[in-house]
């Protein structure tokens, strides 16, 4: 009795937990195909109100502004086919007064980190193109004073807005095309890894287990009962 027992409950949190699994990837599989239709789409204006910047994350949109040179920063440990480098973060502002953060590309390192890459953004009115995109919230970092110079471990607009006193949008506006005067810069920015086929593992693995349980308790109790009658 106890073995049959001590089976049913091990099945039913297999079979829970695999069907976690599966809700978690059908929901991603969702996300992945929104995404993939917001990245299709035709360039749009950049939206003046919005009540939830994700609903247009990877949207390909147009922005016409001024660079603000002075207020621009270098996203440390970006890595682009083998080569180390940063992301170039420029905040441009819009036409209509607002201002957007603007990752104009990659540029490799130098060989020595002691001197940073010099990559001044255009000068005069600039029409941008790119995606948007939402900065990651969640991320580890040593230390957690907010930085001081041109260098940044992480994009973060709430600590870049406290940091420069810039009202900046909650988002960041991945240039796909050159913006003037960057064209050396890399613009690949990959689609982000929402995890799908991990969780199609655990969920194999999961019902895997459940299987495996059921084959046991067959073997160990249901079989020498079978071969006694």
């Amino acid at each position: 009795m106890l073995p049959t027992f001590a089976t049913l409950v091990a099945v039913a949190i297999f079979v829970t937990a695999g069907n976690w699994q599966r809700a978690r990837m059908e929901a991603k599989e969702s996300l992945r195909a929104q995404l993939d239709a917001a990245s299709a789409r035709a360039p749009a204006p950049l939206p003046q109100r919005v009540a939830d910047w994700s609903a247009w994350r990877f949207r390909s949109v147009i922005a016409t502004g001024t660079f603000d040179a002075g207020h621009q920063i270098l996203i440390d440990n970006k890595i682009h086919q083998g080569s180390v480098g940063f992301d170039v973060v420029t905040p441009l502002r819009l036409d209509d007064g607002r201002i957007v953060l603007v990752d104009r590309g990659f540029v490799p390192a130098g060989p020595s980190r002691e001197v940073l890459p010099i990559v001044p953004p255009p000068s005069g009115s600039i029409t941008v193109r790119g995606r948007i995109n939402l900065p990651a919230t969640r991320y580890f970092e040593l230390g957690h004073e907010t930085p001081t110079g041109p260098l940044w471990q992480h994009l973060d607009v709430r600590r870049y807005a406290e940091a420069t006193s810039l009202s900046v949008l909650p988002v960041v506006l991945e240039a796909t095309l050159p913006t003037g005067g960057d064209d050396a810069l890399v613009r690949d920015w990959p689609a982000p890894d929402l995890g799908i086929e991990r969780h199609r593992i655990y969920m194999v693995q999961w019902y895997a287990f459940a299987a495996m349980a059921l084959a046991f308790w067959a073997w160990f109790v249901l079989r020498p009962r079978l071969f006694q009658s």
